[in-house]
């Protein structure tokens, strides 16, 4: 896939019109760093979750979660932030857990309910637009096209723009958080390679996740949320190929807009909660600049 950097305030002068390819590793789930670099980076590169949801927190450091299919986690949850998550899977046969993806999120922020999700696909078409999304129950137009965008009427700071044509767009809170999502299969060669067994009626279509929060209070939790935390310990051996979280019941959700997860913040305003959002200009070895991004190597 080719991307490009256009013009705009937030694109460096030097980096206009700048075309790359995605990566080997991530042909088809990269944006343009246009602030600086002028190059293509991988989506999963950020803080976010991809894939068999390979998630990188907000330390900088990469772990499993594999939940299970048809299920919803929350893997945000804070005072006035909370994002759940609904997974997709395959039953391996010769294994004791499901291969999982994430298929669909929910943001929740004040009164308000933001869905994210990509389409049940029979036959992967990289010109046709696979995202599905919804605001306050009502479906969001957004048209075909690098850089179309959809304004809310009644929250003026949301925004939701195109990064490619089609199957990419970056979600935008002002002040609060911004979201990469992408669409994307699972290939022949996936399944082949991995043995996940994907059919002839479903690719599997997901969602790569990428995930910037400008504002969190040190009493966030969730699957990725905790890992913002102030006091956040890694207690995974990072040495291990795959690190895997557990504990999947502390962060199972009864639905996708459900906010009652064993580790739920949501709507909790009582006590002292100190916000962590004087994080500016981290850099992180993730490759996700700017406010909100903790590394803690």
């Amino acid at each position: 896939m080719k991307v490009q950097c256009k013009t705009g305030k937030d694109v460096a002068s030097y980096c206009r019109g700048v075309q790359a390819f995605c990566p080997s590793r991530c042909p088809q789930s990269c944006t343009m760093d246009c602030k600086s670099k002028c190059k293509p980076i991988c989506v999963c590169d950020k803080p976010g979750a991809c894939g068999d949801p390979r998630f990188i927190g907000g330390d900088g450091n990469s772990f499993h979660f594999h939940g299970r299919k048809d299920r919803d986690f929350c893997i945000v949850s804070d005072s006035d932030l909370h994002i759940n998550a609904h997974f997709i899977g395959k039953r391996s046969p010769t294994m004791t857990r499901d291969f999982t993806w994430i298929q669909a999120i929910a943001v929740l922020f004040g009164e308000h309910r933001l869905y994210i999700g990509a389409r049940k696909t029979v036959t992967w078409d990289d010109e046709s637009d696979h995202l599905e999304i919804s605001f306050d129950g009502e479906y969001v137009h957004l048209p075909q096209g690098d850089d179309a965008e959809w304004k809310s009427l009644y929250v003026p700071t949301l925004k939701i723009t195109r990064t490619k044509a089609v199957n990419t767009v970056m979600v935008e809170l002002k002040g609060r958080f911004k979201i990469i999502a992408n669409v994307v299969p699972i290939t022949k060669e996936d399944s082949r390679i991995h043995n996940y067994g994907v059919t002839s009626d479903d690719c599997l279509a997901h969602l790569d996740l990428a995930f910037k929060f400008d504002v969190l209070t040190s009493n966030v939790q969730g699957v990725v949320g905790q890992t913002y935390r102030p006091d956040y310990v890694n207690r995974f051996d990072v040495r291990t190929k795959m690190p895997i979280l557990g504990g999947e019941s502390n962060y199972s959700t009864s639905g996708l807009f459900s906010t009652d997860c064993a580790v739920a913040r949501f709507g909790h305003v009582g006590g002292a909660v100190k916000l962590i959002s004087d994080l500016a200009d981290v850099k992180c070895s993730s490759g996700m600049d700017g406010p909100g991004v903790v590394c803690k190597k």
